[in-house]
C-alpha cells in the first residue's frame, strides 16, 4: 500500500461526500500543505475547480470518479486506492490565462485548464475579429461563439462544437468557432502553443459577448487575449495503462 500522504476534498454532493468520507477513513487526511497528493472526488467539473484553486500547492492531483463522463478521473475503487496512486502516470498541464477586457476598462484576468470561450448574450449573433501573434487573421467571425482550447480540453467542449482532438504531445492549441455563420465554411484552426490570440468584439452595443474560463464567466466584454502559460504547470494522476494520452487516442476511435 501508498505511504503517500493525502489531501482528500469532495464536491460536497452525497454521493462524492460519502467517498470520501471512506477514503479519509482509510488514509487518513492531510493539510494541502502536508500532502504529497492532492485527491479530487467528484467529476470533472469539480476536478478543473480545484485544481485552478490550488495551481501554486505544486501537488499531483488524483481524481476519483463520482460524476458522469470522468474523462480526467479515475474509478472509485477505494481499497486500491493507495496502490494505484503509486503506479499512476503523470501528465503534466499548463493551463490557459485569459485576460478581459469590459467597455468600461474593467480588466479580468483567469486562467482556464479546459478551454477559454466567448459567447453571444442575446438572439444576435456575435461578431469577432481574430488576430494571432498581433497579426489579424479573421476580420469578423460571425458566430455564437468561438474558443481556445488546450490539448487537455480538447476533447470537452472543442470536440463538442467538432474541434480537433489533440494529443498531450503535440504542442498544440485549437481554435474553433461555435456554430460559424460567416464564413459558413470555416472550420478552425491549429496554432502552435506559444500563440498569442486576441478576440475583439464587434458591434458590441447590439451584440454583446461573454467570456468564460473554463467555468469562470465574465459578462459584456469589448477584447479577450488568451495564451497558454508555461511557468505554470501541474501534474494530473492517471491509474497505469489508462493515462490521458491514452483516452485522447482511445476517443478518437469511438463512434
Amino acid at each position: 500500500m501508498s505511504t503517500k500522504r493525502l489531501c482528500i476534498m469532495s464536491n460536497g454532493k452525497d454521493e462524492a461526500e460519502r467517498a470520501a468520507a471512506d477514503l479519509r477513513a482509510r488514509y487518513g487526511d492531510h493539510d494541502i500543505s502536508a500532502a504529497d497528493v492532492i485527491v479530487a472526488v467528484g467529476g470533472d467539473g469539480f476536478m478543473l475547480e480545484a485544481m485552478r484553486r490550488h495551481l501554486g500547492a505544486d501537488k499531483p492531483f488524483y481524481g476519483v470518479n463520482c460524476g458522469t463522463v470522468g474523462f480526467l478521473m479515475n474509478p472509485p475503487d477505494p481499497e486500491t486506492l493507495g496502490e494505484r496512486i503509486a503506479a499512476a502516470e503523470a501528465v503534466r498541464i499548463h493551463p490557459l490565462t485569459m485576460t478581459a477586457e469590459t467597455p468600461d476598462g474593467r480588466v479580468v484576468t483567469a486562467q482556464a485548464i479546459n478551454e477559454v470561450s466567448l459567447f453571444r448574450q442575446t438572439r444576435q449573433s456575435a461578431r469577432i475579429r481574430i488576430s494571432v501573434n498581433g497579426k489579424m487573421r479573421m476580420e469578423s467571425l460571425t458566430c455564437d461563439g468561438v474558443l481556445l482550447a488546450t490539448p487537455a480540453g480538447s476533447t470537452a467542449y472543442n470536440l463538442s462544437a467538432h474541434g480537433p482532438i489533440l494529443p498531450m504531445s503535440s504542442q498544440l492549441l485549437a481554435l474553433t468557432p461555435i456554430s460559424a455563420f460567416r464564413p459558413r465554411r470555416w472550420k478552425g484552426a491549429l496554432l502552435p502553443s506559444d500563440a498569442k490570440v486576441d478576440f475583439e468584439v464587434l458591434e458590441r452595443g447590439g451584440r454583446p459577448v461573454s467570456a468564460v474560463a473554463d467555468n469562470e464567466e465574465v459578462r459584456n466584454v469589448a477584447r479577450v487575449t488568451a495564451h497558454e502559460d508555461r511557468s505554470v504547470g501541474m501534474s494530473v494522476l492517471f491509474d497505469h495503462g489508462h493515462s490521458l494520452d491514452e483516452r485522447i487516442l482511445r476517443e478518437q476511435f469511438e463512434y
